[in-house]
């Protein structure tokens, strides 16, 4: 992957928008809400406890995560999660999780979304077969990455890769904070964490191509039920 920009590098480059930066907060709530609908203490869930460590970063005060939680565990299914496929302009291969109280309204709006971007919304399966669950680390880059890659490789993760912004591990699911934790305790710093779909197989595209691919999937992801965006660009 030397060399190439996929989509994921991509977007931790790009500035947020200020249109953008106005719906951050709504969108992590929406994720800590779906998140604690599987148990309330970050201790013992761990998709909530990588929600608010996320939530946080963006500086999101505690007053909101804790509403967040709160509101998830008492009302029970405010929201419910919804998974959307399709394909972007070029073909690319896309996949949409949202977080919505009218999973009919959210459809229709992100069919629109995808028509007008020049691309198509597709059935369950279209592209999903092309796209593997992950547990996701950007791990920062110490004065030896050589030897630091060696480090992490034998804490049994399934693939790293040296990126401009940092080392990115991909690790099973189960296996996330379980590594997490063990990054940390030799003291290497980790700038990102959550749990992704990471494409099987990357296509590559032309600058021109890539410049309205990555617009059409910026509209996706400032759209406000849409948690997140993966392509296999």
């Amino acid at each position: 992957m030397s060399g190439h920009s996929h989509y994921a590098t991509i977007k931790r480059q790009k500035a947020l928008t200020d249109a953008a930066r106005g719906n951050v907060f709504s969108k992590h709530a929406k994720a800590i809400m779906i998140a604690a609908k599987g148990g309330g203490d970050p201790e013992s869930n761990f998709k909530l406890r990588v929600a608010i460590d996320k939530a946080r970063a963006e500086n999101m005060p505690k007053d909101n995560i804790e509403r967040a939680i709160a509101k998830a565990t008492s009302e029970g299914g405010v929201l419910t999660e919804a998974v959307y496929e399709g394909f972007g302009p070029s073909g690319v291969a896309v996949i949409v999780e949202a977080a919505t109280d009218n999973k009919n309204r959210t459809a229709q709006e992100i069919k629109n979304l995808f028509e007008r971007g020049g691309g198509s919304l597709a059935g369950p399966g279209a592209v999903s077969f092309n796209f593997e669950s992950k547990g996701f680390l950007l791990i920062k880059k110490t004065s030896d990455p050589d030897s630091q890659m060696l480090t992490i490789i034998d804490m049994g993760v399934e693939d790293i890769t040296d990126s401009v912004d940092g080392l990115e591990v991909y690790v099973a699911p189960d296996k996330l904070g379980e590594v997490k934790n063990k990054v940390e305790e030799v003291g290497f710093e980790v700038s990102e964490v959550e749990l992704q779909m990471k494409p099987k197989n990357l296509i590559e595209v032309s600058q021109t191509e890539s410049d309205k691919i990555v617009k059409f999937l910026e509209t996706l992801e400032s759209h406000d039920d849409i948690q997140k965006v993966y392509a296999n660009i």
